[in-house]
């Protein structure tokens, strides 16, 4: 896919962003699988988050480890977050670093509503976590979601676009990727070869909403005609209003929290 030249650059800057206090376990196999599935023609750095003391902003003082580190993330197209998942949420290497961007990624309103601004909306993002559980415990409980969670919140806030996550479980006493999970990270990686660089997928997002709604109303009336079949009657037109909307709603509400909620890579 040919990329979009911006200020004379026909390449990609690709952040990976290390949130661990191990600078070579799993999280940072797993942040290189990644990285390997970029192509050479893209510009790759990586950032760990361990080699500096991140702090807040203060009015009237210098800052010049968050003033790099910022500039770092306004040049990069993509930025890659690779944490492990610590007591069921997100390590407090990341945790700090989200924190301390929060007042630069964002515009904050008199309500102190946070806000997008151009320099970081519509760029794109990948997440990745790991735990110490296994495959299925973390199938049945989720203890990933958490952290691809809090994330996901901090970077869609700012208006990024998310490519994909990846997870690792059963991290206790790993000392390689098996096989199939680097070729699936790697894969992951590939996507952002095919990325145009701020695309903000507003005509996409505009479809898909389309199509949702178009399956929900499909879905509400296959239901409501079957409990009219069941019921052998006819219901008024009130009635068959309200019980379109009430299904409709009930719908529309498990498919957002699906989405939103639940469905986070656990395996």
């Amino acid at each position: 896919m040919k990329k979009v030249t911006l200020i004379g650059r026909d390449f990609l800057k690709v952040l990976g962003i290390l949130g661990s206090h191990k600078s070579n376990g799993v999280t940072r196999m797993m942040l290189d699988a990644v990285l390997n599935g970029v192509e050479a023609s893209n510009e790759v750095e990586l950032l760990n988050l361990n080699d500096y003391q991140i702090k807040p902003r203060i009015p009237g003082e210098d800052n010049p480890t968050l003033d790099l580190i910022i500039e770092k993330l306004k040049t990069a197209d993509v930025w890659i977050l690779a944490a492990p998942t610590y007591w069921g949420g997100l390590s407090g290497v990341m945790k700090n670093f989200l924190d301390c961007i929060r007042q630069e990624i964002l515009r904050f309103d008199r309500k102190g509503d946070p806000h997008p601004i151009p320099e970081f909306a519509h760029k794109h993002y990948i997440t990745l976590t790991n735990c110490y559980v296994g495959k299925a415990e973390n199938m049945l409980t989720g203890m990933t979601d958490s952290a691809f969670r809090t994330m996901d919140k901090a970077m869609t806030t700012a208006g990024l676009i998310k490519l994909g996550e990846g997870v690792q479980t059963a991290t206790y006493g790993l000392k390689q990727l098996t096989d199939k999970k680097q070729a699936e990270l790697e894969k992951l990686g590939n996507k952002i070869n095919r990325t145009q660089r701020k695309d903000d997928q507003t005509l996409k997002r505009y479809i898909e909403l389309f199509f949702i709604v178009a399956a929900m109303a499909l879905i509400t009336m296959v239901i409501q005609a079957g409990i009219l079949k069941l019921l052998g009657q006819a219901l008024s037109f009130w009635t068959n209003y309200i019980s379109f909307v009430l299904i409709f709603f009930i719908l529309l509400a498990i498919t957002l929290h699906f989405f939103t909620v639940v469905k986070h890579r656990r395996k």
